[in-house]
């Protein structure tokens, strides 16, 4: 086959055939393409978009492009969850052990921040000692062992996502709805999954601001994810504001520490409770949704879950000790108030100038090899919709001797605003089942 062919047919708007599909992904993972001739095929994709066929064959091949997870020894139901992201979004750390304390098991293969958002995988690596970067072999020992795992994708999962993902982001084709659905599926379905849960983000500290854009997506991966029997639910939530109280990594876990222990910031709580619930109903450990919402309150509130997140931190290398002693995380030198400048209800403007301040501090990363520092970023000490006084501290930023605290501050200066009146909307947004 000729690539300039498939290039060719697909911007005229005609189908790629099966086989076509498979050739493309197999000849570009072994190598046998260049970038440039590649990305010419996603441009065109990225204009004409792929049908339901086109969207379920290009997944299968991405799929089959490396190996998969064999957990088939697991009795238990194999769960997980996907995000797609946003600012202070760190409900994955505190689901999997409680979906674990309920007799899941959870084979959590996460990513890594770039941009205005935070990476699970970024966030776990704050702990002193935490492994994340684990073979196959070494992902099902812990399993087991833990009846849950964090991990990062390894070089044999989905090969063909690595090198897509990379073309994708260096040539500016990353929003393009079947190749966001088709890379995170291949990954889902590469762990051997009895359930999946989806979270997908809408408002300004989404990649997806706008609610229609976020529910074409659900749609998009619930419809791969029928197509390949495996049961699957979507949740539409808000990035309209930050998730919890701390945004930057250290702060974050401490975070769940204290959701863990049953406390911890009411929006942080609502969504674990909810996906959770909404898993187990899904995996037939609970009658209903709102029976699934109880058990998992009940695995936070009775310190399960807590003792399966220290349990799972010590396997793979980290200090337990951090959940109940955050002090033991790294810690920021210096901390400065950022003040309202009036009277009113605090609100936001932009979330995604929340997370540019935390980038600014050096808590993110704007390009793939930047260096993170775990221990910078956000506490949020008026919520959106609360009311401020004038002078009144907002939140403390954690910074390291004054680095990035200026670009911080004028960003946080263009994400907030204090109104005469504000009150957020919901935070989940709708499911889709």
């Amino acid at each position: 086959m000729q690539l300039r062919d498939l290039t060719t047919k697909k911007r005229d708007g005609r189908p790629l055939s099966d086989d076509e599909i498979r050739w493309f992904i197999s000849a570009y993972t072994r190598g046998d393409l260049l970038d440039y001739h590649a990305a010419g095929l996603l441009g065109t994709i990225f204009v004409r978009g792929l049908d339901e066929r086109e969207l379920g064959t290009w997944t299968r091949a991405m799929l089959e492009s490396g190996s998969r997870l064999d957990l088939s020894h697991v009795q238990q139901p194999k769960v997980d969850k996907h995000s797609t992201g946003g600012v202070g979004d760190k409900v994955s750390l505190a689901l999997a052990p409680a979906l674990a304390a309920c007799g899941m098991a959870v084979p959590m293969i996460s990513g890594r921040g770039l941009g205005h958002t935070g990476g699970t995988l970024d966030k776990l690596e704050a702990i002193p000692g935490f492994v994340t970067r684990l073979s196959e072999d070494e992902i099902v020992r812990v399993l087991d062992e833990c009846g849950l795992v964090f991990a990062g994708q390894t070089e044999r999962l989905v090969p063909a996502d690595k090198k897509l993902y990379a073309l994708r982001d260096a040539t500016g084709l990353v929003e393009a709805v079947p190749l966001i659905a088709s890379s995170i599926m291949s990954k889902k379905l590469a762990e051997d999954l009895d359930v999946l849960f989806l979270d997908v983000k809408y408002g300004s500290g989404s990649f997806m601001p706008d609610p229609v854009d976020g529910e074409r997506l659900a749609r998009t991966m619930l419809g791969i994810a029928r197509s390949c029997g495996l049961k699957c639910s979507v949740a539409l939530t808000a990035m309209d504001r930050p998730l919890g109280r701390a945004v930057g990594h250290a702060l974050e876990v401490a975070e769940i520490g204290e959701c863990l222990a049953g406390g911890g910031p009411a929006d942080l709580r609502e969504l674990v409770v909810a996906q959770g619930g909404e898993v187990l109903h899904l995996a037939g450990a609970a009658s209903s949704h709102e029976e699934g919402r109880q058990r998992i309150a009940a695995v936070l509130d009775n310190g399960h879950a807590r003792t399966l997140f220290e349990v799972v931190i010590k396997a793979q290398g980290g200090d337990p000790r951090v959940v109940a002693r955050p002090a033991l995380l790294p810690q920021a030198p210096a901390v400065e108030p950022f003040v309202a400048d009036r009277d009113g209800f605090l609100s936001f403007h932009s979330v995604r100038e929340v997370g540019l301040a935390v980038a600014a501090l050096g808590g993110g990363r704007l390009r793939i090899d930047d260096q993170i520092d775990p221990a910078v970023g956000l506490v949020w000490r008026r919520a959106a919709g609360e009311a401020v006084r004038a002078g009144e501290t907002l939140c403390e930023i954690h910074h390291r001797s004054g680095h990035g605290l200026a670009r911080c501050q004028s960003h946080l200066t263009n994400a907030v605003e204090v109104l005469p009146a504000a009150a957020p909307g919901r935070l989940i947004l709708d499911w889709l089942r």
